[in-house]
C-alpha cells in the first residue's frame, strides 16, 4: 500500500535547504487548491491530500494548502485550467483533454495502445520526460506544472456486453478527451464528452449506455451499480487518459525562494510517477466491487485483441498526420514518447 512516507522525507529535505538559507523571509502563504472529484474519491484522498499533506509539514506550516474539491469554488471542469491561468485559483489539478485542442503534445499519451504493457507509473514518467523536452515552454507555457501523470488501464463499462468492435455499433458511450471520443468514432460508437463526474447521472438516466474510464474512479462514481459488463484490454492499454496539476506561474514566482525549493522536491518526475502508480494500484479494490456485485468482467483475448488493434490504428496515423500539419513533428513525437515509455519499464 502507498504511504506518504516517501513524500515526508523529501518535504524534510526541502525543509532543511529552506532553512539553511540566510535571509530568508518567514512568509506565511495560502494556496488554494481546486479539482473535479469528490473529496473522498482516490486522487484527492491518496495523492493530492498526500502532497498537499508533505508540503504543509515540510514548511512547518508556512504554506497552508487549502482543498477544494469537486468544483467547490465554481465553474465547471473545463474551466479548471483557466481558473489557475488568471489566478482565480492557485492550483489545480484536471485533465489537458477537457480543454481540446489547447495541449495537443499531450495527446501522443492517449491515442490507442499507447501504454506498454498497462504500466501507469512507467507511462508517466514517460509523459513528465517528454514534457520536460518538448511541452513546458509550449503547451504548459502559461503555467508552473508541478505533476503529469496517466490513471491505469482504460475499460469499458456498460450495459450490454462488449467483447468484438462491432458490439459498440450504436452504443451512446462516455469519453473523457479528444482522441478518445475520435477513437470510439471510429470503432462504430457513438462517443459523447462529458467530465467524469457527470457519468453516474448521465448512465442512470440513459443519456449514455456505456462509458470508459478506468477501475479505480468507478468506486468513487459508483459505476459497478449502475453498468453490468467491464471489458478488460490486457497488456497496452486500449487508452488512457492524460492529466495535469498546476499552479498559477506568478504565485509560484512571487513565493521565497526556499519555499519554491518545497514545492520543488514534492513535485515534477518522481511525484508524477507515485502519482500513476496509486491510481492503477487503486484498480483493484474497484474491480473487486464489480466481481462481488456478480458484474461481467470480460479479459478480451490476444485474438480478440488483434482486432481492435487494426481498428484503431487509422487514429493513430491520423493524429501524426495532423500534428504535421499544425507545424509539430508528430512522427518524431510518437516515436519519443514509446522510446521513453519502454526505457522506463521496469527490469524484471
Amino acid at each position: 500500500m502507498i504511504t506518504r512516507h516517501a513524500f515526508l522525507k523529501l518535504g524534510a529535505a526541502a525543509l532543511a535547504l529552506g532553512l539553511g538559507a540566510s535571509g530568508v523571509s518567514a512568509q506565511e502563504v495560502t494556496l488554494r487548491l481546486h479539482q473535479f472529484l469528490p473529496a473522498q474519491a482516490v486522487v484527492p484522498t491518496h495523492v493530492l491530500d498526500v502532497w498537499a499533506d508533505s508540503i504543509e509539514e515540510a514548511s512547518d506550516g508556512r504554506i497552508e494548502i487549502q482543498r477544494f474539491p469537486a468544483m467547490q469554488l465554481g465553474g465547471a471542469p473545463p474551466q479548471l485550467i483557466d481558473q489557475v491561468i488568471d489566478g482565480t485559483v492557485d492550483i489545480v489539478w484536471t485533465l489537458p483533454g477537457y480543454t481540446p485542442n489547447r495541449f495537443p503534445r499531450t495527446e501522443v499519451f492517449e491515442l490507442p495502445f499507447m501504454m506498454a504493457n498497462g504500466n501507469a507509473e512507467a507511462t508517466s514518467r514517460a509523459y513528465w520526460q517528454l514534457a520536460e523536452e518538448t511541452m513546458m515552454d509550449t503547451d504548459f507555457a502559461d503555467v508552473h506544472v508541478l505533476g503529469l501523470w496517466v490513471h491505469g488501464p482504460g475499460v469499458i463499462h456498460s450495459g450490454e456486453l462488449v467483447e468484438s468492435v462491432s458490439d459498440l455499433a450504436g452504443v451512446s458511450l462516455r469519453a473523457p478527451t479528444r482522441m478518445t471520443n475520435r477513437l470510439f468514432s471510429e470503432l462504430g460508437a457513438t462517443p459523447i464528452g462529458m467530465p467524469v463526474p457527470a457519468v453516474p447521472e448521465a448512465l442512470s438516466q440513459g443519456v449514455i449506455d456505456a462509458t470508459v474510464i478506468p477501475w479505480e474512479v468507478t468506486a468513487a462514481l459508483r459505476v459497478s451499480e449502475l453498468v453490468g459488463n467491464h471489458t478488460e484490454f490486457p497488456g497496452d492499454a486500449l487508452y488512457v487518459a492524460t492529466f495535469v496539476m498546476a499552479m498559477n506561474k506568478d504565485r509560484y514566482e512571487a513565493l521565497p525562494a526556499d519555499l519554491q525549493a518545497i514545492i520543488d522536491e514534492n513535485s515534477g518526475l518522481e511525484f508524477s510517477a507515485f502519482a500513476g502508480r496509486v491510481m492503477q494500484d487503486y484498480d483493484a479494490p474497484a474491480r473487486e466491487l464489480a466481481e462481488d456485485r456478480g458484474n461481467t468482467i470480460i479479459t478480451l483475448t490476444d485474438d480478440q485483441m488483434s482486432e481492435w488493434r487494426a481498428a484503431a490504428d487509422p487514429i493513430i496515423s491520423g493524429w501524426v498526420g495532423e500534428m504535421d500539419a499544425a507545424g509539430i513533428d508528430g512522427t518524431a513525437l510518437l516515436e519519443r514518447a514509446r522510446a521513453l515509455i519502454a526505457e522506463n519499464q521496469p527490469a524484471n
